[in-house]
């Protein structure tokens, strides 16, 4: 979340901030109108306060009054501080200076495509057709264990989950990266904390009834309270995680023109990149992580191209995105570019609301900047390595870099 004393001081900024995402810009002046009249209350709670200290064994009558106006106002002070908490929650992160600004999703700037679209001399079958005709999955058995949206691996599709999994692994760790495995459930805190709401259009976070937990979106939330409550030293930033988890989603209204088979399901496993670093290291690290991404598709030999989010697409916890849409030859009429990829750059948003932070040169603690990037996701990813690399036989070459972890080099 902002910060209360630059919501208050730079409130025309923030107001162009939310309008440039497309949010509720009234956000800005209700929790100013809870913020004054929240000092205010704070005002006359500490002059009582200070008045109490002042009595005398003498003073009893006006002590007890004193008791008596204190408890009403800290229980309204107290009632005010929640509801501005609640608020500013809800005020989204800044935009960053370079962010292209647009109107809608369609507005995305392509900075570059990489990789050469396959040319196929058949018409290509889309990677449900190719899971069909191999043994692959079964959505059918799927739905009627775990309802719609939900599948089987089988064979060499799992497999390849396994593959992929372990190679995006040791690919990061080489770059620097510490591995780590996270829970697959966490606290309301952390799930409200990263911004995945568990309510309302955008919602995509499974609650366990009659407990105070939630199944994760994405090994961001658990990664974020990695480092809850503690101070880093400086020496230690930047820091850089490689999280395994699996991922559940609602994907609530999510049913749209591209929602075959794999490309939007309920669970799935993902290779997750983190860090925390300093404000003045974050945007390194942001190009970092987006490096990262695309040397391991590329490693994948599979086309993409990259998308930098305009400000009406980056949503409430980032300053700046950019996604990796991959080819997919499959994928309607024609092929279509599909995501597979994104890293945000949320700088202190999350760490304010997670109290990490990290002591200066000076010696003073200040919050840290968070980061995340997907490196694959195993539903996603299979599809991209299915459509581009079938063969005219129904075959699928497996990416050399996956063969010798798989232990085979054709599906089929």
């Amino acid at each position: 979340m902002l910060d209360a004393k630059y919501i208050r001081e730079h409130s025309d900024e923030v107001r162009n901030s939310i309008e440039r995402k497309l949010m509720d810009v009234g956000l800005v002046d209700t929790w100013l109108e809870i913020d004054d009249e929240y000092r205010e209350k704070l005002q006359q709670v500490e002059a009582l306060r200070a008045e109490r200290n002042t009595l005398t064994k003498d003073d009893r009558e006006r002590g007890k009054a004193l008791k008596r106006e204190l408890k009403e106002l800290e229980q309204t002070l107290s009632e005010l501080k929640q509801q501005r908490l609640e608020v500013q929650m809800q005020i989204p992160n800044l935009v960053h200076a370079e962010v292209p600004h647009d109107t809608s999703e369609d507005d995305n700037v392509e900075h570059r495509i990489v990789g050469k679209k396959p040319e196929f001399d058949f018409v290509p079958k889309d990677h449900v057709e190719l899971a069909e005709m191999h043994d692959l999955m079964d959505f059918v058995r799927g739905a009627k264990v775990s309802g719609s949206k939900q599948y089987y691996l089988k064979n060499e599709a799992a497999l390849l989950e396994v593959a992929l999994v372990q190679y995006a692994l040791q690919f990061l760790m080489k770059q620097g990266f510490t591995p780590i495995i996270t829970p697959d459930m966490a606290h309301s805190r952390y799930y409200l904390g990263t911004g995945y709401l568990p309510r309302g259009d955008e919602a995509q976070t499974y609650e366990i009834k009659d407990e105070d937990l939630g199944l994760i979106a994405t090994a961001e939330v658990t990664m974020a309270g990695y480092h809850a409550d503690e101070v880093l030293s400086l020496d230690e930033l930047p820091k850089k995680y490689v999280a395994l988890s699996h991922c559940y989603r609602k994907e609530a209204g999510a049913y749209g023109k591209f929602s075959k088979g794999l490309y939007r399901v309920h669970q799935f496993t993902k290779v997750e990149m983190f860090g925390f670093t300093t404000p003045e290291q974050s945007d390194a690290m942001h190009a970092h992580f987006l490096e990262m991404e695309e040397k391991l598709w590329q490693s994948l030999e599979i086309p993409y191209r990259v998308l930098e989010m305009c400000d009406a697409d980056l949503g409430g916890q980032a300053v700046r995105k950019y996604d990796l849409e991959a080819w997919m030859a499959g994928k309607g009429e024609d092929g279509e570019w599909g995501e597979v990829t994104s890293t945000s750059n949320t700088t202190d948003y999350q760490a304010r609301r997670l109290n990490i932070k990290y002591k200066d040169a000076q010696g003073k603690n200040q919050y840290v900047h968070t980061l995340n990037g997907t490196a694959l996701t195993t539903s996603r990813t299979p599809i991209a390595i299915f459509e581009n690399y079938q063969q005219a036989d129904g075959s699928i070459v497996v990416p050399k870099v996956l063969q010798s972890l798989m232990g085979i080099a054709k599906i089929g």
